[in-house]
């Protein structure tokens, strides 16, 4: 026998016995221990994982694409595209491999809360504003949990990944700017399903559709954002039904209720607010995001710090309001559900937005006719105080003005606002980057924006 013939056959020989013996062995043994892992977090944690998430993605794949309205899908999609079924069918495939994500509990609790906690204090003072603690610990334990948040940033992600990190794993649904490797294999295993926000493949929506609802049905805790992406102009943005109408519609609420908890997000200063005032300005929401950029701008903290002249940006604030009960809300409202259902979230949320140092005085000196002083510009954000008695304020140390001089360093470091002769004004660069932070708050006073947040109060 040659010897290169014999060299081949023991190769087979070797991924044969691999790929029976040895590899399911290993397979067994990494699950064996996630399972014991598992076990010691469902322990702490007020609401356990559900074994929906710790499924194994080529299961949960295979599921979905054998799913009879997704077959009745394929079916559809062929015919109208004029395709084999095959075809149709690895298109599906496609689409569920793109969307299931490969949740890992070790990963999530071992690596990804401890990053979130990190980042999020590290860049922002994180402050906990309204939480609704008595609402939270009073929702049926067999509920699915959804949180509906407001989006301002990416770093939403990560702020509320952090604070709800003893409560469970939330499942995000993230747009293409995520599939950025290897950031996209990190979110995957975080939980996290990418979703195409501009498709209008029907086959498509019937996957992702039948995946949120599989998730929904099973009870996993769940967190989106209504509007749809991020707010451009950094106002409360119409809701979209999207995600709510999967969740939503034909739920078996008689097995399983579902609870919405609002949650209010706003800080001092958003990283991507130039992008996003600029896309606001060309009327096109195009942008990506570069893992170039991102590298940058962390490697020029990590500069800053090491030379002591790092600062954080300012304060972070989440609010969490009182939950929306579905069973109890159908009861109510028994049509349009999810219309009215979209805006009295929307309406809760805007209610609990934190009200924090830099969007105050941003409003202060955006309607001034003329440059402030600092007696001025005090009596003026003392004024906005005074016409928000509902609000969640932040006032750092329960100082006025305090939280004045913080929000005014904050815009002068940026050169937003300038300083002449001890009276300050916005400059004219700054103009669109100060209304963007004082848009954040613009609907608590009297005339909000959306007259759809107004109505959704008398439901």
């Amino acid at each position: 026998m040659p010897l290169w013939l014999l060299i081949v056959i023991l190769a087979f020989a070797a991924v044969t016995f691999a790929s029976h013996f040895l590899f399911p062995s290993v397979r067994w043994f990494f699950r064996l221990r996630m399972e014991r892992v598992v076990a010691r977090l469902n322990e702490r944690l007020e609401r356990p994982i559900q074994p929906f998430k710790l499924a194994r993605r080529y299961d949960m794949i295979q599921r979905l694409i054998y799913d009879p309205e997704v077959s009745k899908a394929i079916i559809e999609h062929a015919r109208r595209e004029g395709v084999p079924e095959n075809v149709a069918f690895q298109r599906a495939r496609g689409y569920a491999r793109e969307i299931v994500p490969s949740f890992s509990a070790s990963l999530y609790f071992g690596l990804a809360i401890k990053l979130a906690r990190l980042i999020s204090t590290s860049l922002y003072h994180v402050r906990l504003g309204h939480h609704a603690e008595d609402h939270l610990k009073a929702i049926d334990p067999e509920a699915t949990v959804v949180f509906v948040m407001n989006h301002r940033s990416n770093m939403d992600y990560v702020l509320v990944t952090y604070l709800a990190a003893e409560r469970s794993a939330l499942s995000y649904a993230v747009g293409e700017w995520a599939q950025v490797w290897p950031l996209s294999r990190l979110i995957k295993a975080m939980g996290a399903y990418f979703i195409r926000r501009k498709s209008r493949n029907a086959l498509y929506h019937k996957v992702l559709e039948r995946y949120i609802r599989l998730a929904t049905d099973a009870g996993v805790m769940q967190a989106v954002f209504p509007e749809g992406g991020l707010s451009l102009d950094g106002a409360l943005a119409e809701p979209k039904l999207g995600i709510l109408k999967y969740i939503v519609e034909r739920h078996d609420l008689s097995s399983r209720d579902v609870v919405f908890v609002p949650v209010a997000i706003n800080y001092d200063r958003v990283f991507e607010d130039r992008i996003l005032v600029k896309a606001e300005q060309i009327g096109e929401r195009r942008f990506r995001a570069r893992i170039s950029v991102i590298l940058r701008f962390l490697f020029k903290q990590a500069w800053l710090r090491l030379r002591g002249r790092y600062h954080r940006f300012g304060y972070a604030g989440v609010s969490f309001g009182p939950p929306v009960n579905l069973r109890r809300f159908l009861e109510d409202e028994p049509n349009n559900t999810i219309q009215k259902l979209a805006r009295q979230l929307m309406w809760r949320i805007g209610k609990e937005i934190p009200v924090l140092p830099v969007p105050l005085v941003a409003s202060a000196l955006l309607v001034a006719s003329a440059p402030l002083d600092r007696p001025a510009l005090k009596e003026r954000v003392n004024d906005i105080v005074a016409r928000l008695p509902e609000a969640h304020l932040y006032l750092p140390h329960d100082d006025l003005s305090y939280a004045v001089e913080v929000g005014l360093r904050n815009l002068l470091g940026r050169e937003l606002v300038e300083e002449n002769n001890g009276r300050f004004t916005v400059t004219q660069e700054g103009r669109a980057l100060v209304a963007f932070y004082a848009a954040s708050i613009e609907h608590l006073f009297e005339k909000p924006r959306h007259s759809d947040f107004s109505a959704a109060a008398r439901l």
